[in-house]
């Protein structure tokens, strides 16, 4: 006889896992907010999307980038260059002095004077101007090391270096729109950063090879005119493009036809009279034969 009851079931039952793949999708979905949600705050805070559609600002963004890899370099060496040619320390302290007080001083009646309207439109060539010279004003430390050599270099390039702090920041609202500044700005900030941090240790490692500080000066003088060529070129190019782009789209204006000269007009002080036709003639002969024949 077979025992009552039911069949047994051999093994464990199935487990149910619904509940770990809503637990997969809770956490898929927390990782896809966070991720938009990262991407939001980058694109509202850093402006990477202008990096790509901008040219301008593209542009603009790699001159200043490559520009402070030597900008700064030159005021960081510019007192041990100083007394190891034998300068009194207290003389090689007081060129740093007098760099910021040209720089406190001139700044601000350059930041008034290049915001009159006279200068609208040309604040992009103005930066580069200046710093081309601010570049080339760290080749006057190759001349001589002596303190009134280092002092005009400290003149030239604390005047060209206000020229460039006050206008830095007009560059960059004439590259794009006001209402994506703070992004724009943070991005630049960010890439110039990079390139600030990585000069001094570059001019220092040149210094260790060579046992020469001027080498740093020649360094940085490159650097810093090489970027301000490009700026000007860049911009010069971006200009033309978009001047010859405006012509192409201006229409000629249309000139009205000229009404046709009236017959009375084109040959004057003659006098014109009707020529009878044959139709004409056929009335008239008409009307002559009614005439006979009524009488």
């Amino acid at each position: 006889m077979r025992p009552l009851g039911g069949p047994r079931h051999r093994g464990q039952h199935l487990i149910n896992h619904r509940p770990l793949q809503l637990k997969e999708e809770k956490l898929k979905g927390r990782m896809r907010a966070s991720w938009a949600g990262l991407m939001t705050a980058l694109r509202r805070h850093m402006a990477f999307d202008l990096l790509r559609d901008n040219l301008r600002y593209r542009m603009y963004v790699v001159g200043i980038t490559w520009m402070m890899l030597g900008f700064v370099v030159p005021r960081i060496y510019l007192v041990p260059y100083a007394t190891a040619h034998d300068m009194d320390q207290s003389q090689a302290a007081l060129l740093l002095s007098i760099l910021g007080i040209v720089n406190i001083v001139v700044r601000p009646p350059i930041g008034l004077l290049f915001s009159l309207p006279w200068f609208k439109g040309c604040h992009t060539y103005v930066f580069s101007a200046a710093l081309l010279l601010n570049g080339l004003s760290n080749s006057i430390c190759c001349i001589d090391a002596s303190f009134p050599v280092l002092l005009a270099y400290v003149v030239t390039y604390g005047l060209s270096m206000s020229v460039v702090g006050s206008l830095m920041f007009t560059v960059l609202m004439d590259t794009l729109d006001m209402s994506r500044f703070p992004a724009a700005l943070g991005l630049l900030a960010i890439m110039e950063s990079v390139t600030l941090l990585i000069g001094p240790p570059l001019a220092g490692i040149l210094v260790d090879r060579t046992g020469e500080y001027f080498y740093v000066f020649f360094a940085c003088s490159a650097t810093v005119a090489s970027s301000a060529v490009f700026l000007m070129v860049s911009f010069y190019w971006l200009d033309r493009r978009d001047r010859k782009a405006l012509k192409g789209q201006q229409v000629p204006p249309q000139v009205p036809p000229q009404k046709p000269a009236s017959g009375n007009n084109l040959i004057p002080q003659c006098q014109y009279r009707s020529v009878p036709t044959e139709g004409d003639k056929d009335k008239a002969s008409d009307s002559e034969t009614g005439d006979i024949t009524r009488l």
